[in-house]
């Protein structure tokens, strides 16, 4: 049957959906995973493709217990904005399928983690000690932000956690009593957030706070870790290193104002130095795209473009 599926034609994403949880529903058991899988390139062309119509549906059938995972599919036209937004909305999970490998990882070695919801609505909230930092700026997750009061609201949607699955935020601090030099101009326009001072535990550097509710429950728990200080500050290693290339490959691909001085050289310098044992080679395909971006960079200065050799 697998072999006789062609692709072609139109896409009718909203008759597609309707479609799928109606199944969905015939076979939903209040102790199932209780989830449509949508494998798309996001491209809805055809009858009803509005977002804000599919979002409606998606909420009604997410609301009666039926979750939504996304998959995106093929180049080209790719809708990938849109895709992350349904997975969102229908208390599910979003990731691109580019190859054999991500479908292997997804559907085999992380399959609790992307199709077993164990957690719904997690809000996470980061609270520094004053004594300790002065200004502080989260990296990322710039359509993941919440507004202060939302932490505590049942009401706010957010987002969801998997059997296993981890989440890393990285955090550009000032350290309390250093110089801000370079960092004031920018405090006001929220390049940096500074810490309103008040009274806090000498020996803590700030309070990390986490909402969650359960699969089928409607009001969050609340579960509290303040982060203590170790000892002296330590050069990254292992996941926090391979954590921080990442990161700021992603800063100097967008050319990011607050990229400082990164450097394609210098992310290849940290995340060939964190591969580790790297069972799956999900580390060393990293290096490689990096690699094949520096490449590219190359070419492009060759080309008369602006310089980027460094970079």
């Amino acid at each position: 049957a697998l072999d006789k599926l062609e692709a072609g034609g139109s896409t009718a994403g909203g008759a597609g959906l309707r479609l799928a949880y109606d199944v969905a529903r015939q076979g939903f058991g209040a102790e199932r995973n209780n989830r449509v899988i949508l494998a798309t390139d996001g491209d809805f062309n055809v009858g009803e493709s509005s977002d804000a119509a599919m979002i409606e549906l998606i909420e009604q059938r997410r609301d009666q217990g039926i979750f939504l995972t996304v998959l995106g599919f093929g180049t080209g036209n790719l809708k990938d904005s849109r895709m992350e937004q349904i997975a969102d909305k229908g208390n599910g999970h979003y990731a691109y399928v580019d190859n054999l490998r991500e479908g292997r990882r997804i559907f085999v070695r992380e399959f609790s983690g992307t199709l077993v919801t164990i957690a719904k609505d997690v809000k996470i909230q980061v609270e520094f000690n004053p004594a300790r930092v002065a200004a502080y700026r989260l990296i990322g997750y710039e359509n993941r932000a919440l507004r202060t009061e939302d932490f505590a609201d049942d009401r706010k949607d957010a987002g969801e956690l998997g059997a296993g699955h981890t989440v890393t935020a990285l955090y550009e601090i000032v350290p309390a009593g250093a110089s801000l030099e370079g960092t004031a101009g920018d405090l006001d326009s929220l390049k940096y957030t500074r810490v309103t001072p008040r009274p806090g535990t000498g020996d803590e550097w700030g309070t990390v706070q986490l909402r969650y509710k359960e699969p089928t429950g409607t009001r969050s728990r609340l579960l509290t870790h303040p982060v203590r200080a170790r000892g002296n500050v330590r050069e990254p290693r292992g996941d926090f290193r391979f954590a921080v290339a990442v990161a700021g490959f992603g800063m100097v691909l967008r050319d990011s104002e607050y990229r400082g001085s990164a450097t394609l050289c210098q992310v290849l310098d940290l995340a060939r130095g964190a591969e580790g044992e790297d069972e799956d080679g999900e580390r060393a395909e990293f290096v490689r795209l990096v690699e094949a971006a520096k490449l590219l960079h190359l070419a492009q200065a060759g080309e008369g473009e602006a310089p980027v050799t460094d970079r």
